[in-house]
């Protein structure tokens, strides 16, 4: 390779950004609205101004995929662009209904009064998402705002599966093609959209940074605790999951090593403290500040957001709900079963080749099942996207297992090169 790997890294990094003003504009979802209209309140906002400007957004994007729509539209393109009718609409009803809450004394906390205030309290605990958008919308307004906010946080997820694959040992290349696997695979795509996913990929993949330096024995156990902490801000939940994932990881690596007379070593010790204490901490932290509990979410998710009563028996129904959402999901992949063998065959080499630093990959990437296992709405897929962390960084590591190397330096107990990471 001509360039210094630098150069690719960051002509990966750019052309994914460049690719990405095909679609500036049409990008929200249900919960971007919550966190822009929180970004716009950190940054000085009134809730009025908030509101507004939040509305025009989501209108703007809303009226800008129905033109899209009716564009393709085999039966309908000859037809006047319904566009500026939808934005229009939509202005009109949102300003009507959240001018009636705001009237009626909603306006508490930092969010925009899309839903009731029991709904809303779910996104007021996750300041973290917000706090990163403040900055970009205020430069750069919300539309550019969001839109180069999720690029820099897809970006550097790419950037931090190649300083990942480096740390175990990859070569460039195989690097390089991990981090264009996380732009190409849905990882890329739930990154961009303006929601906590992509920053919460971003922070699981400094987690397992920081964990794979441990296991070539440096001190860095810190990353991995800062990484986690940075999660609770931006979801406390899923702090909960990776650190319960990676504590676990971490027990079968020891249940493993002692039923075959090895020694559990010190890199696994160190990473079992800092991720229980982490687990501990993110319970007791979300208990003291008063967060919503789990059976917070499961009203939630049964009475659709609060608009329904409250269930009486909720654990039965969302145990029936359950086994229908795996049932379901796994006739999909089976349909269409690219995640499945994505998964199986980078699984297999990151195992392979260092396979304390798989079974960890593996506990990082099973949040995505914790994850739809809380919340089983077969129709939010990106719940599951940490899966897909498993064929980004283990389908290089299968790739570089099969290729041969130059003679290898000194290697840790837990198979991976001693000393400073590879360079960039």
């Amino acid at each position: 390779m001509s360039a210094r790997p630098a150069a690719w890294v960051l002509f990966l990094a750019a052309l994914f950004g460049c690719l990405q003003l095909a679609n500036v504009t049409g990008r929200d979802t249900p919960d971007s609205r919550n966190y822009l209209s929180y970004a716009l309140s950190l940054g000085g906002a009134d809730k009025r101004e908030a509101t507004g400007r939040t509305i025009e957004y989501l209108c703007a994007s809303r009226g800008e995929k129905a033109s899209r729509r009716h564009s393709v539209d085999v039966r309908r393109f000859r037809a006047p662009d319904p566009g500026p009718g939808v934005r229009a609409e939509c202005r009109r009803h949102y300003q009507r209904s959240l001018g009636q809450r705001l009237d009626a004394g909603q306006t508490s906390g930092w969010t925009a009064p899309f839903m009731s205030e029991r709904f809303m309290r779910i996104f007021e605990v996750r300041p973290g998402y917000p706090l990163l958008l403040m900055p970009f919308v205020a430069l750069l307004g919300a539309t550019w705002g969001l839109w180069a906010a999720g690029v820099c946080v897809a970006a550097a997820g790419g950037v931090l599966v190649f300083l990942l694959l480096r740390t175990v040992g990859v070569p460039v290349v195989p690097a390089l093609t991990g981090q264009a696997l996380y732009y190409v695979l849905p990882t890329g795509a739930t990154a961009m959209r303006p929601m906590t996913e992509g920053t919460m990929t971003a922070l699981t993949l400094a987690a397992l940074l920081g964990c794979a330096l441990v296991l070539r024995g440096q001190r860095a156990g810190g990353l991995v605790a800062v990484s986690l902490a940075l999660l609770f801000a931006v979801k406390h939940s899923q702090a909960l999951f990776l650190a319960v994932g990676l504590a676990g990881a971490c027990c079968l690596i020891g249940v493993r090593r002692r039923r075959t007379g090895r020694p559990v070593g010190d890199a696994v010790k160190t990473l079992l403290k800092v991720t229980l204490a982490a687990a501990v901490g993110t319970v007791l932290l979300s208990r003291l500040l008063g967060y919503p509990s789990e059976s917070d979410s499961l009203q939630d998710l049964l009475t659709d957001h609060y608009r329904l009563p409250d269930r009486e028996r909720p654990w039965g129904e969302f145990l029936q709900l359950e086994v229908n959402f795996w049932l379901e999901w796994l006739r999909r992949q089976l349909l269409e079963p690219l995640l499945l063998v994505g998964v199986g065959a980078g699984a297999f080499g990151a195992l392979r080749r260092f396979p304390a630093f798989g079974v960890l990959l593996l506990g990082a990437a099973g949040t995505g099942l914790l994850s739809a296992a809380a919340h089983p709405d077969i129709v939010i897929g990106r719940l599951t996207v940490m899966l897909w962390l498993v064929p980004v960084v283990g389908l290089p590591l299968l790739y570089a297992s099969a290729v041969p190397t130059s003679t290898p330096g000194p290697r840790s107990p837990d198979g991976l090169p001693v000393g400073s990471p590879s360079g960039v």
